[in-house]
């Protein structure tokens, strides 16, 4: 069987007994090094780097080595988990959103240098219902669907921009798009379950930290470790 590539940030996997004695492995890829933990039939890659005290901000973190790395490690199905901030009031912090298609206006990362290497990008749909399925098997009722909206970062977004895209979307977070349009130009299945760790700027009279988000995504750590324990378990049936 294929190895399963797994990417997370904010949300550590490592230490929830999700890998087994991994190996840790330095790619090298044309577009550069990766840090990736392997065994048998996982791959994973902590999306900030694995080292805390290295840590890759958002707009450094290179999607390009980070998912060729995991192609070179056999992987075809590629699982995100994205910490997010809400754009709604129906979607309070703790709640878990599968999400079903993005925005992402500047410029992102790609694999290609040529204009003519277009692609049409997307989340997998089959990626998704394994995702809702093992939240489902976990006793989670992760939300189905929802438009994520990645801004550059690594500044939180202004009340400004907020309202703007509150009006399109529902999630804004910094990683998840790119991830997604990387691994479709090199024909890897991706889809992402987020977590819900803030309201976005100005969307409740509350001033946003930083803290508060890691607070919330600590929270949430246990509950999506066990989901991904279950997406794998579901895999290797």
């Amino acid at each position: 069987m294929e190895r399963l590539g797994i990417i997370s940030g904010t949300i550590a996997l490592r230490e929830k007994g999700i890998l087994a004695d991994p190996e840790e492995r330095w790619i090298d890829t044309d577009w550069g090094r990766a840090f990736v933990l392997v065994t048998e039939d996982i791959a994973f890659l902590p999306r900030h780097g694995g080292d805390p005290r290295r840590y890759v901000p958002p707009h450094r973190v290179d999607h390009p080595a980070n998912l060729a790395a995991l192609k070179s490690l056999g992987v075809r199905e590629v699982i995100g988990i994205n910490s997010t901030g809400s754009l709604k009031q129906a979607l309070p912090p703790g709640v878990l959103v599968v999400p079903d298609d993005f925005i992402m206006l500047h410029p992102g990362p790609s694999v290609h240098s040529t204009p003519a290497a277009h692609v049409t990008p997307d989340l997998s749909e089959e990626v998704r219902r394994k995702w809702l399925a093992a939240a489902a098997d976990c006793g989670i009722a992760a939300v189905d669907g929802g438009v994520y909206w990645q801004t550059a970062g690594p500044r939180f977004e202004t009340k400004a921009e907020i309202r703007l895209m509150s009006r399109a979307a529902d999630l804004v977070g910094m990683t998840m798009a790119a991830e997604a349009i990387v691994a479709r130009e090199l024909e890897m299945d991706y889809a992402s379950l987020c977590s819900v760790d803030n309201y976005a700027h100005g969307l409740v009279d509350r001033e946003l930290t930083m803290e508060q988000v890691l607070q919330c995504a600590r929270r949430n750590g246990d509950t999506i470790a066990g989901i991904v324990k279950c997406y794998v378990e579901r895999r290797n049936r």
